[in-house]
């Protein structure tokens, strides 16, 4: 018994120090993945030194000679803070994440890769201008040896056991690609799903339901819009439709990428425009953006450059700032950069099709998707004159895709011209041929001159055919006839109110409407409360911007209380428990989506509980042809929704309800039940649902107790989709700033999720809480705290 207990406990010992062990080695090789702070550091490549400060925050200052040694010591501390997070975007964008991850992945590398943009990203770097790709071969050596550097690979890998590849030109490539992925591909599949509506729907409902405008717009440059007249009982009558075809799911009305910009002349401020740009993205730690200043001599004058802002690490440049001359922002602009083609297959050959010009074969190409601890896949990839086939019409007519991402001209890298811009109107000559997603863009200089247009190559149509729906471009003269002259591009240059806004709805009308295409238009309640705003001064601080931008006041909601409020008050109370349940909810309305209402939730829940009422019956005609069809984002599902509620046509009434009514009021009881599933409905708080999760990449896949430590807090958030201060759990404004240019020192640039990717860097998380609270953070670096230096061989 003796010999046993001391065996036992000998085991213990050994466990316990094997255990000590490990944490000691994880410790050591965590702590040896961090980045390097101090210190000089020998970069062969550099023409001259480049010193490196880090302020409280970690914001990087790069101070240098030229600026292809910025791009170097870019890369170097991008990698060292953020390789993982650069290495994700590059597979996201080739289709390479099932390397990483498994099979869990397959089913996005399989959809992805289709695009095949590892190989469209080798043919951009063939037609970029030499100064680009002396960037981005600087970059690369900067990347590379930062990751070289660290003791141990990023922690990320450590976790997932693997090994992170070199860098490579392309790469940066992808990264750029990765944006257009975020930014446009909801949209163009989007247009699939408005083809099944156009072959199912008379015209007078199709049109209905895709209307363009709606008297939520703000648009800059506008014209006056007629509503479409509500579609009659001859044309569709849903009262008539099989019960079964009304299937209980959401029509995905809202919910785009997107951001909110704006700009106030210097005439309004302290002699200097005032740009203001929050940008809405999924929201993930660390951030999507790296907060950077640049400071470089001038080629052409005594002069030093100096840019602040935002960079995107796997990218040598800044997204959006000031360099003391201009400030920049954007936002997504929403049109249609896209098109679907339909396809005519040999019925005798199956490898030959009808191109422009007459029959010519297909392009077959096989891709291999590598898949950690699983057998390769290889995809067959099918392409046209015009881009690969990739889906069906609603008839099985093979598709081909047109994108701007897809033609190698569509993308450079201009945008970094924009650092030496001296006025608002040269800054919007370069937007127009810069390289990149399609955005609005509004830029403000220090002689108060403001200026809006879109940043990115648009192309230029031909043929009469409808961009929103597949078309055949076999025919004469119809498709893509290169891109739109810069000249053509809509412009406004200081507008008669010295104001100008963009929030991803309609910003222009006509012509220029026909121009730019519909890519699914936010609804535009933002835009119309951001103008609002505007208006409502004559003289602007950065305090005043940044009050519009976390403006959470619930304009739309506001009649939308009211019909609850009447819905409520015509039922009976005494049969009807509910009703007293959902009066006494209503009482802290205060017209705010403050995280403490509970009325706020409930007017809220109720929107969107009969919008999918009522928009559902109009899916319904559609599953008649297509039983799994979902309605895809309607721009002015508020507008359309409105109008049958206001007018109440039967024959647009969706089964089984026997009048408006009766929708209204078991909506409002589908509510009630929802918000009393956990307990009462006064814990029911839009707090409760609004809260942050800001997670890590990896956090899903660990233990809540690491998880915990990786992401942010469960901060309960203000604010929602359709007003300035845009948060959701894990969406909403990836930064806030607010600049003069020439007056930096009184701007602000605020953002979630922190500056280092290390959980054991001090800047991990960094201004974070200043986010979720609104304080603002001073736009300039604050004093080094930290110094390091890249230095060439001797």
């Amino acid at each position: 018994m003796y010999i046993t207990l001391r065996f036992i406990r000998r085991l213990l010992i050994i466990g316990v120090l094997i255990a000590c062990l490990l944490i000691i080695t994880a410790g050591f090789l965590l702590r040896g993945s961090l980045p390097q702070y101090d210190g000089e550091i020998v970069v062969a490549e550099l023409s001259a030194p480049v010193s490196i400060d880090r302020d409280t925050l970690g914001s990087v200052t790069f101070k240098g000679q030229n600026r292809a040694d910025l791009a170097m010591a870019m890369g170097y501390v991008h990698a060292q803070e953020r390789f993982f997070e650069m290495d994700l975007m590059r597979r996201q964008a080739a289709g390479e994440l099932a390397e990483l991850f498994g099979t869990g992945l397959i089913t996005h590398d399989r959809r992805v890769r289709q695009f095949r943009m590892r190989s469209r990203a080798a043919a951009v770097l063939q037609q970029l201008p030499t100064e680009q790709l002396q960037l981005l071969n600087a970059y690369r050596v900067g990347v590379n040896q930062g990751m070289q550097a660290l003791t141990a690979n990023p922690f990320p890998y450590l976790l997932t056991r693997t090994q992170p590849a070199a860098w490579r030109n392309e790469d940066s490539i992808l990264v750029i690609f990765a944006m257009f992925f975020t930014l446009n591909e909801s949209n163009i599949y989007r247009e699939l799903k408005l083809s099944s509506m156009r072959a199912a729907l008379p015209d007078s409902v199709y049109q209905f339901l895709t209307i363009p405008a709606g008297n939520w717009d703000a648009p800059l440059i506008d014209e006056p819009f007629a509503l479409p007249k509500l579609p009659s009982i001859s044309d569709i009558n849903l009262q008539a439709l099989d019960g079964h075809l009304f299937k209980d799911d959401h029509p995905n009305t809202e919910y785009a990428p997107g951001s909110n910009s704006f700009a106030v002349s210097g005439a309004l401020a302290d002699g200097a425009a005032l740009v203001a740009n929050d940008m809405h993205l999924t929201l993930r730690v660390p951030n999507i953006w790296f907060r950077s200043r640049l400071t470089y001599p001038s080629m052409t004058s005594s002069d030093h450059h100096d840019i602040t802002g935002l960079s995107l690490p796997g990218v040598p440049s800044i997204v959006i700032g000031s360099n003391r001359h201009i400030a920049w922002s954007f936002t997504n602009s929403h049109g249609d950069f896209a098109d679907w083609i339909r396809v005519t297959i040999d019925e005798k050959d199956h490898t030959r099709y009808l191109g422009a010009t007459g029959w010519k074969p297909l392009n077959i190409i096989q891709e291999t998707i590598h898949v950690r601890a699983a057998p390769d896949e290889v995809l067959t990839i099918t392409e046209t004159e015009w881009g690969p086939i990739m889906a069906q019409d609603h008839d099985k007519t093979p598709l081909a895709l047109a994108w701007t991402a897809l033609h190698p001209e569509a993308i450079n890298l201009k945008l970094i011209e924009l650092e030496h811009a001296q006025t608002a109107e040269q800054a919007a000559k370069i937007a127009q041929l810069a390289g990149m997603p399609v955005q609005n863009f509004i830029v403000g200089d220090r002689n108060g001159d403001i200026s809006w247009t879109f940043a990115g190559r648009i192309p230029s149509r031909s043929g009469n055919y409808d961009p929103q729906l597949p078309a055949d471009w076999s025919i004469s003269d119809t498709g893509w006839n290169g891109w739109l002259d810069a000249e053509h591009y809509p412009l406004v240059n200081n507008p008669a109110s010295q104001r100008l806004w963009s929030a991803n709805s309609r910003a222009v009308s006509g012509n220029q409407l026909v121009l730019l295409g519909n890519g699914g238009y936010d609804l535009g309640a933002r835009a119309t409360q951001i103008r609002d705003s505007l208006l409502a001064r004559n003289q602007f601080t950065a305090t005043d911007m940044q009050a519009i931008q976390l403006d959470d006041r619930a304009l739309l909601l506001a009649h939308w209380y009211q019909l609850l409020k009447t819905t409520l008050e015509a039922a009976d109370d005494d049969s009807l428990p509910w009703v007293a349940v959902m009066k006494t909810a209503l009482n802290d309305w205060n017209g705010y989506a403050a995280a403490d209402s509970v009325s706020y939730r409930a007017v809220r829940t109720y929107r969107y509980e009969v919008m999918k009422t009522v928009l559902n019956g109009f899916a319904a005609q559609v599953r008649q042809q297509d039983a799994t069809f979902k309605l895809p984002r309607l721009s002015q599902g508020e507008l359309i929704v409105w109008q049958l509620l206001e007018r109440q046509p039967q024959h647009l009434l969706p089964v089984p309800y026997r009048n408006w009514e009766e929708l209204l009021h078991l909506c409002a009881q589908v509510v009630a039940v929802q918000l009393q599933q956990n307990g009462g409905i006064a814990e029911r708080s839009w707090g409760e649902y609004n809260t942050a999760r800001i997670r890590h990449p990896l956090s899903q896949k660990l233990p809540a107790w690491f998880a915990q430590w990786l992401d942010m807090p469960n901060d309960p958030l203000p604010g929602d989709h359709n007003m300035p201060r845009v948060q959701s759990p894990d969406f909403g404004a990836s930064q806030r700033s607010i600049v003069a240019p020439g007056q930096e020192e009184n701007g602000y640039l605020d953002m979630p999720g922190g500056q280092s990717g290390h959980p054991l860097s001090p800047y991990y998380g960094s201004g974070h809480a200043n986010w979720v609270s609104g304080k603002p953070t001073p736009f300039l670096p604050g004093e080094p705290e930290r110094q390091m230096k890249l230095i060439p061989a001797k």
